[in-house]
């Protein structure tokens, strides 16, 4: 009898071992390396900004942010730099949207350095992607030749955010999905379509027990300004007050929120954008009611933004997968200032196909940009914008959180640079970058983890002797610690180098070049080893 009985229950245990799901246990956590496309520093509500983020919020409640996180001055140079944790130029980018048969300036990914999703590959990670490419137009410089398993991406630096059409010439944009041409489904939103692909993806893996690293490269909020209504809406009336408050309302919230010193005050603008910039009460009526509208697009942008990555957020969570996911969210550069619908030499043919009436705006066919008047306001309270290498153009946020963060909920203003990000995700994943990839030799990473920082077993990242250089298109700039040598005149001439203390002077306000002589020296010594390193190029252009 209880032999019977015992058969009974095994019969039992087995057949509800048949109707459970399977439990993956994933030991190595996954990755989800979020970008946002030309986001200011004073946008989103955990850094002060006026901006409706939530789940961005959410993400910095549990982790880590940073007031000093530096990137590249524009798309390329910082994608080319964050992907393989190694300068633009080694990477082959010293030039966004200019190929030249020279090194450094080969306008794709080289054979000189291994990327994160080739190594993560290579480690048993599924490697994921979705969004802005910027660094090939070429089949073999796609995403799916340099280690994404899948990959939808819009291959130059802009795009249509509803339809096909080009935001960069009178063509069709270029998307391509693992490596094949495909067509933009005209109608579907870019933010909300990007996130959709990056779920499918995660999901058609999901109980293999792999880690995955997830890139979501979005085009937002990235000229042209496009949303849906539901996401503006809110912001109506808010920037009625115009572009020359919002800087100091946003220099206002930036110190109640402890991102910036309490002395803190405003830069300059450029002069030569100043010129182009109408006094605000010199507007009409009409006038300020339009540039009012700019900016609610752009922070309905930023919202729609928010939702999709809440919505990535949500699909982790209901999966299981979410407390084993570290996230970093980041801006790839500074607020951008373009118009290239009124100004240069693409204006005419953008005037063929697009509008920018006041009753189409953020509409798909309306081509509208808050340039340089918004962007001032984007980059408080830092010199200048997108493009430059003082801190308007290379100063963005960044948020990391995740089962490797101890430092829970905090801030923090020590010195980081996205080179930093390639080899804290070889750490966390137990990668060791090689000295060859390919059968070709790779150049050693230029960062340092910083996963005894945010685990709690370090308090610093960098020490003061630490050196990071970057020029891209000859705005150049060096940092050791607290002192910046910077460049932001062409053609680059190291006369006109400028020197600043960020520790007191994070505006890049008082050129001390005079007066520390010796400290101007040793920079411009460093400067010129990083310069004949990765073979910078003088330009014969100006400003």
């Amino acid at each position: 009898m209880k032999t019977k009985i015992s058969l009974i229950v095994l019969l039992i245990f087995l057949s509800s071992c048949q109707t459970q799901p399977k439990q993956v246990v994933n030991q190595k956590p996954n990755i989800v390396l979020i970008v946002a496309d030309d986001l200011g520093f004073g946008d989103i509500g955990c850094y002060g900004g006026d901006i409706e983020t939530p789940n961005i919020d959410a993400l910095a409640k549990t982790g880590i942010r940073f007031s000093q996180f530096t990137t590249a001055p524009m798309c390329a140079p910082t994608r080319a730099m964050l992907l393989t944790g190694n300068d633009n130029h080694i990477a082959g980018m010293g030039i966004q949207g200019v190929v030249l048969d020279t090194f450094g300036y080969e306008g794709h990914l080289t054979n000189r350095v291994a990327t994160i999703p080739q190594l993560l590959g290579d480690a048993g990670y599924h490697t994921y992607m979705a969004g802005k490419w910027h660094l090939g137009m070429k089949p073999e410089d796609n995403p799916h030749q340099k280690g994404f398993e899948h990959s939808y991406v819009l291959l130059p630096g802009a795009g249509n955010h509803y339809s096909n059409q080009s935001a960069l010439s009178d063509g069709l944009s270029t998307y391509t999905e693992d490596g094949e041409v495909v067509r933009w489904t005209d109608g579907k939103y870019s933010t909300d379509f990007y996130t959709d692909k990056l779920i499918e993806y995660i999901g058609s893996n999901k109980e293999d027990g792999k880690p995955f690293f997830a890139f979501a490269a979005y085009t937002s909020p990235h000229w042209p300004l496009q949303v849906d209504e539901k996401y503006w809406k809110k912001y109506e009336g808010r920037y009625d007050e115009g572009y020359e408050q919002l800087p100091k309302s946003r220099l206002q919230s930036l110190k109640k929120a402890g991102i910036i010193p309490q002395d803190a005050v405003l830069p300059e603008i450029h002069p030569r954008f100043a010129k182009l910039i109408t006094p605000w009460d010199s507007l009409s009526p009409s006038a300020q009611k339009k540039e009012a509208r700019k900016m609610e697009l752009y922070a309905g942008m930023v919202d729609n933004l928010d939702h999709n990555i809440g919505r990535l957020i949500s699909y982790l969570k209901e999966t299981g997968a979410f407390d084993n996911t570290v996230f970093v969210f980041m801006s790839d550069n500074g607020a951008g200032h373009r118009d290239f619908y009124n100004r240069g030499t693409l204006a005419k043919v953008l005037q063929e196909y697009y509008n920018e009436e006041y009753e189409h705006m953020g509409q798909e066919n309306s081509y509208v940009s808050y340039g340089p008047q918004w962007a001032e306001a984007g980059s408080a309270p830092f010199r200048y914008f997108k493009d430059f290498t003082t801190q308007g153009g290379i100063n963005t946020t960044m948020i990391i959180s995740g089962p490797s963060v101890k430092r829970q909920g905090e801030l923090h203003h020590n010195f980081l640079s996205l080179q930093d990000l390639a080899p804290t995700f070889y750490e966390i994943a137990g990668v060791t970058y090689p000295d060859t990839y390919n059968g070709h030799p790779v150049y050693p990473l230029r960062g340092a983890s910083i996963l005894p920082f945010i685990s709690g077993n370090s308090d610093q990242i960098h020490d003061e002797n630490y050196v990071f250089s970057m020029e891209h298109i000859n705005n150049a700039m060096v940092r050791k610690g607290n002192w910046k040598l910077v460049n932001s005149i062409r053609p680059l001439d190291t006369a006109n180098f400028e020197l600043f203390d960020l520790s007191k002077d994070m505006q890049e306000q008082h050129n001390l070049k005079t007066e520390h002589p010796e400290k101007y020296r040793e920079l411009l010594n460093e400067w010129t080893r990083y310069a004949e390193e990765v073979r910078v190029q003088v330009l014969p252009t100006g400003n």
